[in-house]
């Protein structure tokens, strides 16, 4: 559209510039503005607001999950809620203020099982060593961020095995799901069989996934959370679950603050379990940065996105300070895209998401009213959103099928991600190896599958 000319009015050109600057004085930028830069960034104050709170629906479960796993090795589920709702809050402001990117952090769903179950459990440790493990990882985590070995790492992994990795999680979740709803069993015949499926445990818990998996896939943000309210509230009034308030203050963290084992967990037993935090963080922290990022449309065409060392370093020390407190492995959330869907750009959003958290601090009565079963129907739904990727492995290249494969199954077959980690690179080197395909073989994956073997034959065997 063009602009109707003036016969008597003088160009703009010929104007003085101080009668320009006159006519069209600037508008006074606010502190948001000049901050987050949300005009360069095609966003407003209110369209952030609602970003974050929409990102916080999409993944507040994680504040009634995290207790309900972590309190299988002993741990205070009281007191891990606390440490689950300040280490997100943290996380979530430090990557809105130090980033300035609309990604929120907490405590990472796969690694939180991973730790409670094969860890602890499995492996008849304290949790204070195995937190400890944790702590270990997050420090390796945070040193390969700062050293550039992360990017390194990721563009040199196999695809096949960046896929089995978060795949096998997802599939090791779901199990731990289908467990705590009494959907699956143990057996001594069969090791694992259905159970009782008409007890009100595993009606509730089908119930819930169902509810998850119905509202999600009609874009309800909050359909994790509306789940595990219906459920439970099925359960209060079933007479399942007693009630015991709804706000309170927050219950201590002196039970878990600082409760880590350092010492005990610095051993070479214990160096794959180590390896396997930092590797796991790795993958899934940075996948999920640059899946959110890419929704934003501020990626390159090597995923490589604005503020990315700041992004990375911000969560590898959210992850540190987060063993230290009291929880698991703390990682980039997809539900983050949610609030990009709606118009989120920058770190305003997830500073309003780690705001929620820190109000959600004062709802620990309801936190300590959800039964196991009303979570399990979200474990079972974040094990399908992990498992999606299979279908972008090339299952026609055996060399590419089996190691992704073998990764993937071997997690919740072995009740281990170190394990399936392990299989996963050994078994990657030998099909490449054994089909004359040597070249293939990075240096980095060469000598992480030597190590696993190392680990095999003379720690494990001993």
């Amino acid at each position: 559209m063009t602009t109707p000319s003036n016969e008597n009015s003088a160009p703009i050109s010929d104007l003085p510039k101080d009668s320009l600057t006159q006519s069209q004085p600037e508008p006074q930028q606010g502190f948001l503005e000049r901050y987050f830069k949300l005009a360069a960034h095609n966003t407003t104050a209110s369209t952030e607001v609602i970003a974050g709170i929409t990102t916080f629906m999409t993944m507040v479960y994680i504040v009634f999950v995290n207790p309900q796993i972590l309190s299988a090795t002993g741990m205070d589920p009281s007191g891990v809620f606390v440490v689950t709702c300040m280490i997100s809050a943290i996380g979530c402001i430090a990557m809105g203020l130090i980033a300035n990117l609309p990604i929120a952090l907490a405590p990472a769903m796969g690694l939180n099982a991973f730790f409670a179950f094969s860890v602890v459990v499995g492996m008849g440790i304290s949790w204070q060593v195995g937190m400890g493990t944790i702590f270990w990882g997050a420090v390796c985590f945070t040193l390969m961020s700062a050293l550039g070995i992360r990017s390194w790492i990721l563009s040199n992994i196999p695809t096949c095995l960046r896929i089995g990795i978060p795949s096998g999680i997802g599939l090791l979740i779901a199990l731990v799901g289908l467990s705590n709803a009494g959907i699956v069993v143990a057996s001594p015949a069969t090791m694992i069989t259905v159970g009782d499926l008409s007890s009100m445990q595993c009606v509730l818990g089908a119930l819930g996934f169902f509810i998850i998996v119905i509202l999600s896939s009609r874009n309800i943000h909050a359909a994790v959370l509306i789940s595990i309210v219906v459920v439970t509230s099925i359960a209060a009034l079933m007479g399942d679950v007693e009630y015991t308030g709804i706000i309170s203050m927050p219950p201590s963290i002196e039970s878990t603050f600082g409760q880590l084992d350092l010492a005990g967990s610095f051993d070479i037993a214990l160096a794959g379990v180590i390896f396997s935090f930092a590797l796991v963080s790795l993958f899934d922290s940075s996948g999920t940065m640059i899946g959110v990022t890419e929704k934003c449309g501020i990626t390159d065409e090597r995923g490589r996105f604005p503020r990315m060392k700041q992004a990375l370093m911000t969560d590898s020390i959210t992850s540190v300070t987060g063993a230290y407190m009291g929880t698991s492995t703390v990682t980039a959330y997809i539900e983050s895209s949610a609030g990009v869907a709606v118009g989120g750009r920058t770190g305003l959003t997830a500073i309003v998401a780690g705001l929620l958290f820190i109000v959600v601090i004062f709802f620990s009565p309801l936190a300590a009213m959800v039964p196991g079963y009303a979570v399990a129907g979200a474990l079972i739904y974040v094990g399908i959103l992990m498992s999606s990727g299979l279908a972008k492995v090339n299952w026609t290249d055996m060399t590419e099928a089996a190691p992704a494969f073998i990764t993937t199954v071997m997690m919740p077959f072995s009740f281990s991600i170190t394990e399936g980690i392990a299989t996963g690179f050994i078994t990657y080197c030998v099909m490449k190896a054994g089909t004359n395909r040597w070249r293939e073989i990075h240096p980095g994956v060469a000598i992480v599958a030597l190590l696993f073997i190392i680990k095999f034959v003379f720690v494990d065997g001993h």
